[in-house]
């Protein structure tokens, strides 16, 4: 006994003190790297984990830029694993600023969306924010003007497929006046429909291909012998739905069909090249022929 206590008071004498079990450690610093960095975000209402994964996109750019970037996504009205769900599949959207994405935001309630639209559009495209807005206005001027889809509808069209805005307005008008000359369907039903959330591409072999079975016609005058499936249908329904309740075929004879007309697709672009270039030689022979003689 008498022993360990002189071990005891040695050990105190040269500085070593016992800590009582049961008290608390000493506060050290944060074992996790941007702890401190993280205040901010935790403010807003991230967690900590959800802040320590915001801050992991383009650290380059600072805790400020993704803050500033989380907050105005954030007075959109989304959550902020929404926000945080956004920015990891659209990082480029912290190379923005705060300005930037803020009058974007503006200008998308000005073309009529607000509350849940605006949420849903830039939820389901978050190229929304970086679209150049020469290219914006012009798919909103063609929608509207060429298109004739009324202000109501082009919300309505805007809100379920935010996409058409960062479409190449040709290939927009080319998209529209297909289902609205070939296939006979006016604008109240492809809103409806939500005609632009499918690519064209697919639209058209759905459409060819149940044409070609006898189960598709295009109206004359409005008027059809046959019933056709609604537009609604044709774009919604899965591929194996499609094939099933619409097609009454098989995924098989469809690849096939769709490698056929591929086929014949390609045929009739390189007839077009061939015929532009007929037509170019004839004109350069014409314009050799038409040359006044040297004497």
């Amino acid at each position: 006994m008498a022993g360990r206590l002189l071990r005891g008071c040695g050990r105190a004498a040269a500085g070593w003190v016992p800590v009582p079990r049961g008290l608390p450690a000493a506060p050290g610093p944060c074992p996790r790297r941007g702890c401190g960095e993280a205040a901010g975000l935790r403010a807003m209402g991230f967690s900590e984990e959800q802040a320590r994964r915001l801050l992991g996109l383009r650290p380059r750019l600072g805790p400020r830029r993704q803050e500033a970037a989380a907050a105005q996504l954030l007075l959109l009205g989304l959550s902020a694993e929404a926000a945080l769900g956004l920015l990891e599949r659209s990082p480029a959207l912290l190379e923005l600023s705060a300005e930037r994405l803020q009058g974007r935001a503006g200008e998308l309630r000005r073309l009529g969306l607000d509350g849940g639209q605006l949420q849903g559009a830039v939820r389901r495209c978050p190229q929304l924010f970086t679209v150049p807005r020469k290219r914006m206005a012009a798919a909103v001027r063609l929608l509207r003007e060429r298109c004739l889809f009324t202000a109501e509808q082009l919300r309505e069209v805007l809100g379920t497929c935010p996409a058409v805005l960062l479409e190449e307005p040709r290939r927009l008008h080319h998209h529209f006046q297909y289902v609205y000359f070939r296939m006979g369907v006016q604008q109240k039903e492809m809103v409806k429909a939500r005609l632009f959330r499918m690519p064209f591409a697919e639209l058209r072999n759905r459409h060819i291909f149940l044409e070609r079975r006898g189960l598709y016609q295009t109206p004359h005058k409005g008027q059809t012998q046959t019933s056709n499936p609604k537009l609604k249908d044709i774009l919604q329904l899965p591929e194996k739905d499609f094939l099933a309740s619409l097609a009454r075929s098989t995924p098989e004879e469809y690849e096939v069909f769709k490698r056929l007309l591929a086929r014949e697709e390609e045929e009739e672009e390189e007839e077009e090249e061939e015929d532009r270039d007929a037509l170019y030689a004839e004109e350069d022979l014409d314009s050799e022929e038409s040359k006044p003689a040297q004497e």
